[in-house]
Parts: structure tokens; sequence; C-alpha cells
């Protein structure tokens, strides 16, 4: 009914014993140069940095990339994407492009977006260009919007001036 192609199938076991004859021609296959080598594929963002529930960090942590913490950190935390899980507690600042807090934090935050859940806890001044928080999440200090949160030495918004109405 079906028959086995001898095209895949390796040659007879006595091949493997004779030595290679020295007439035969071997061709030879160049080596790339190093200007030839190009990526297969883009660069990956890597992953977020995780400290687990069971780490304790004293002392401050700095990256561009994105944080994940579970644990416990005493002191400040700067990241790209910072994420404060329910199980996590930092005591220090916080400054990150994107803040969720899941879990508590006593320190100062400050961030473009700053998103407290529902089981956050965070006693301290929170500084933002857009915040959310929602129904549950715990809050003791002030709020205040600033078009460059990330920057300690910058200066609240503006307020807008009134619309003087009637005439004069």
């Amino acid at each position: 009914m079906f028959s086995k192609s001898k095209i895949n199938e390796p040659g007879p076991k006595d091949d493997a014993a004779k030595p290679a004859t020295p007439s035969a021609p071997q061709a030879a296959v160049p080596a790339p140069k190093p200007s030839e080598f190009k990526a297969s594929a883009p660069k990956a963002k890597p992953a977020a940095s995780v400290l687990s529930t069971d780490l304790h960090i004293t002392g401050n942590l700095k990256t561009t990339g994105d944080i994940q913490v579970e644990g416990t950190v005493e002191g400040d935390i700067r990241a790209h994407l910072l994420t404060i899980g329910e199980t996590a507690t930092i005591k220090g600042e916080v400054i990150a492009d994107d803040v969720v807090i899941n879990g508590r934090i006593v320190g100062r935050v400050r961030g473009l977006k700053v998103r407290l859940t529902s089981t956050a806890r965070v006693e301290g001044d929170i500084i933002h260009k857009t915040i959310a928080i929602e129904s549950g999440a715990h809050f003791e200090g002030s709020v205040q919007r600033q078009d460059d949160p990330l920057n300690p030495g910058s200066k609240p918004a503006a307020p807008k001036p009134p619309v003087a109405s009637g005439t004069s």
C-alpha cells in the first residue's frame, strides 16, 4: 500500500566505516563577514523585574525599565512602570511614568499617571499629571496636579485665569 522513498534514507551502514576519499573535492563555504550578520527579529522589551513577597530591600532602586514589587522596600524607587502588589509595602518616595498601587506606600508618589486600586493604602502626597482612585482605596495626604510631576523642582500647574464677562 505505502512504500518508503529511498531519497531520505541514509546510505548503507558500510559507508560510515569507510574513510573519506581524499580525491573528493570539498566545497569551501566562506565565513560571513561581521557586517553580514543581521538581527532576525527586533529586540524585545525586557520583562518587568519582580521583587517577590519574601524579599526585603533597604536602599534605593533606579531603572529605566519596569518593576513589580510584591515584597518590602525601605528606600526610594524610580522606574518607567511601577506596579505595587497587594502584599507590597514601600517606605520612601516613588517616581515613575506610570504608577499602579495595589499595596501600601508610606511616602510621596510622583507619576505622570497614578492609579490607586481598591486595595491601595497611601500615606503621603501624590503629585501627578493624571490620577485615578478606585472606590475602596485608602489615601491620607494631599493631591497635586503638575504638568511635569517627575521633576521635583517643577511648579504646580497654573490655574486658568477667569474669563471676564460683561462690558466695560
